[in-house]
């Protein structure tokens, strides 16, 4: 299967495209820019839906759900939430169609079916929600609210890419509600933290963690903090945000509430989010030209054990140390798939589990029952070792910790290799141009300075990283005196 993979160094892009497909992910539907998640794309998604759920509500958060449709009149209330989704929204006008006079067999939307005022199909919940938050919200005792729900969103992207940038995505979007500015910032800085010790300790991918230009920030809110992930490619990936949006959508919603003085005051307020944008981080991130990597904590299943045999009496006999295994690893906690089809020879499935990325493979014979051992095939490493059946357990439990830590130190080399400081703008285009990765510099504050380089260089702002111990530094465009020193990159 993988020798159909197109090399990551030919063409990066078509590698990705052809992983996600070949890996059995997701695929392109009848939809434009929308995709069908498979059980198996799916599988990683709901574990990293799982994780994230208990960290969330580790921290007081609770799930609820709110309407796909929003009338219009709510989500133009917040102006630059408003303008900044505008050209990305898909808006229903109708409710009802009917048969086309002149050929029954066709439908046409029913000219009397206008709705009066149209829906728009939510981008993202801030305005749905604040209008319901108003009737929640009265007093201090009221607060703070901490909901978050599992949700789809549309965005009518122009160019799409599975997982990355898609029209329809999966996602969950957090939104808080609070009685002082300190309390909605901390929040704000608590779920970045969250986002940022999932994608290490999960996701075995190392992130930076910082506070987006005025420029790159949320629309609607007053800071945006991200965590910033590199892909193999030198790219950068913005891997999720969580905005503190002041009292921008309370006021615009007229939310208000009674402190303890007894005065009235607007709510402060944040909305956060990660999405099935994580998937394409997570092939990215490990994946090679054999297919895809997975870290086992995210693995649907982290072992897969394939029997070797030429008749109904080996296999019965493999099958049966096979489920004794099966059974000691369930004991463990260790997810594990037995594939017996009779369909597939031995070989064709080492092949498909290389390509999904099984972090364990285990192949057992007839040989493997006379020595008492089985192969243990590693994904990571391509690597292959007899292990003593006495002792398979054993070395399972530890050859899992090994992996998860062994990609995220390859990952976390990679991002320190490709991380580059420049002093000046000569320095700063051979890098972005010939290199890639992230580059550290200095900065003068500017939406003129950034925007002249994103023309120039296609090259973003991916964070601001620090406003501090800056004195006597210039910026690496202009030259004037800094006032932060950010991360630039391309990105996706």
């Amino acid at each position: 299967m993988s020798k159909h993979l197109t090399k990551r160094s030919d063409n990066y892009s078509k590698w990705y495209n052809e992983l996600v497909v070949k890996a059995d992910l997701a695929e392109n539907s009848a939809v434009r820019g929308c995709m069908v998640i498979k059980p198996y794309g799916y599988a990683i998604w709901e574990k990293i839906q799982g994780e994230l759920d208990k960290m969330f509500k580790a921290t007081g958060h609770e799930n609820a759900y709110f309407p796909l449709l929003v009338p219009k009149h709510l989500f133009e209330a917040e102006e630059k939430n408003a303008e900044g989704f505008a050209k990305e929204c898909a808006v229903v006008t109708h409710y009802r169609l009917r048969s086309d006079e002149k050929d029954k067999t066709k439908l046409i939307v029913d000219p009397q079916a206008k709705l009066e005022e149209e829906l728009v199909i939510r981008p993202t919940s801030e305005a749905i929600i604040w209008n319901t938050y108003k009737n929640w919200i009265q007093s201090y005792r009221d607060l703070p609210i901490k909901i978050n729900q599992w949700a789809n969103v549309m965005r009518w992207e122009m160019r799409t890419r599975l997982f990355l940038r898609t029209s329809e995505f999966l996602w969950q979007e957090g939104h808080t509600a609070h009685a002082s500015k300190d309390e909605a910032i901390e929040e704000a800085k608590l779920i970045n933290g969250i986002y940022a010790k999932f994608a290490k300790e999960f996701m075995a991918m190392p992130v930076i963690e910082g506070v987006k230009s005025e420029s790159e920030r949320f629309a609607g809110a007053v800071e945006t903090y991200c965590i910033e992930a590199l892909m193999q490619d030198g790219k950068a990936l913005q891997a999720g945000t969580s905005h503190f949006l002041g009292q921008n959508f309370a006021k615009a919603f007229d939310v208000k509430y009674t402190n303890q003085e007894g005065k009235q005051d607007y709510v402060w307020a944040t909305s956060w989010g990660v999405s099935t944008r994580l998937m394409g981080a997570l092939i990215m991130s490990h994946s090679d030209d054999n297919g895809l990597v997975l870290p086992p904590k995210l693995a649907p299943f982290k072992v897969v054990i394939v029997p070797i045999y030429r008749n109904k009496e080996q296999f019965n006999q493999v099958s049966e140390k096979a489920n004794e295994i099966i059974e000691k690893l369930e004991a463990e906690n260790i997810s594990v798939k037995f594939d017996n089809r009779d369909t597939h020879k031995p070989g064709w499935k080492f092949a498909e589990y290389e390509m999904k990325g099984v972090p364990l493979r285990i192949g057992i014979g007839p040989k493997d029952l006379e020595k008492n051992t089985v192969e243990l095939a590693r994904r990571d490493k391509l690597t292959k070792s007899f292990v003593n059946q006495n002792t398979l357990i054993d070395t399972i439990k530890t050859t899992l910790v090994d992996i998860q830590e062994n990609l995220y130190q390859n990952a976390s080399d990679f991002m320190q290799n490709n991380t580059h400081q420049v002093s000046n703008y000569n320095e700063f285009k051979e890098t972005i141009n010939n290199k890639g990765g992230f580059v550290d510099c200095y900065w003068d504050g500017s939406v003129e300075t950034e925007e002249k380089i994103k023309k120039e260089l296609k090259a973003t702002i991916r964070c601001i990283l620090s406003v501090e111990n800056i004195e006597g530094k210039t910026c690496v465009f202009s030259g004037n005196d800094a006032a932060a020193r950010v991360l630039y990159a391309k990105a996706y």
